[in-house]
């Protein structure tokens, strides 16, 4: 197999683990999950930040109490060096709750940001860090007026504040400053993918 072969091929695996980790996490296929995760694998979200573990640990809970949080993937990018890779997805946050007494989906629209790497011939996520561009609250009856907490909604970046609003009032801890589709966030990120993609050490 010529490089250019091995690389192809790298791409298709890498894309179905991308493709696999949606399906798999909005069906509550907790054990399949799990294994497109390397081991050290951590996960960075809005309302939870730490191990791969910990996030399927959370996230069946949360999926056991009726949290609605599903997601729906666009285009993908993928840079592939050797045996390390960084892809960029285009993807929905689709979050379906109670927004002060309102019925309502809030939807999200970003990329997810993943640091891979091949060990032992398998590709598996490194750490996951979504981007988050911008998202809408939108009451299942139109009808319905809402009346947001302008001072809770002006704590958070345009680009998930709505989801970050709809996350605090249902009792997660928020992070503020994650990465969106412009701004020193989002361009150290970037920074950190190329160390990642040359072969440096994954930054925090």
């Amino acid at each position: 197999m010529t490089t250019s072969d091995t690389v192809v091929a790298d791409r298709r695996e890498i894309r179905e683990l991308l493709e696999n980790w949606v399906v798999w996490r909005d069906a509550g296929d907790w054990e399949r999950f799990r294994t497109v995760w390397h081991s050290d694998g951590r996960m960075m979200a809005t309302w939870f930040q730490g191990s791969a573990d910990d996030f399927i640990t959370v996230s069946k809970e949360g999926w056991d109490k009726g949290v609605s949080i599903l997601h729906f993937l666009g285009g993908i990018s993928i840079d592939v060096n050797g045996h390390r890779a960084v892809s960029q997805t285009k993807m929905t946050i689709s979050q379906r709750g109670d927004v002060d007494g309102v019925r309502a989906d809030v939807i999200c629209t970003g990329r997810f940001y993943d640091f891979l790497e091949k060990r032992e011939g398998r590709w598996g996520i490194v750490l996951r860090q979504p981007i988050y561009e911008k998202d809408i609250v939108i009451p299942l009856d139109p009808s319905a007026q809402l009346s947001l907490d302008t001072a809770l909604l002006g704590r958070f970046p345009e680009g998930y504040r709505h989801l970050a609003y709809i996350q605090t009032r249902i009792g997660y801890n928020v992070k503020p400053d994650m990465p969106g589709l412009k701004g020193p966030e989002v361009e150290r990120l970037y920074g950190h993918g190329a160390c990642w993609l040359g072969g440096g050490p994954l930054l925090s």
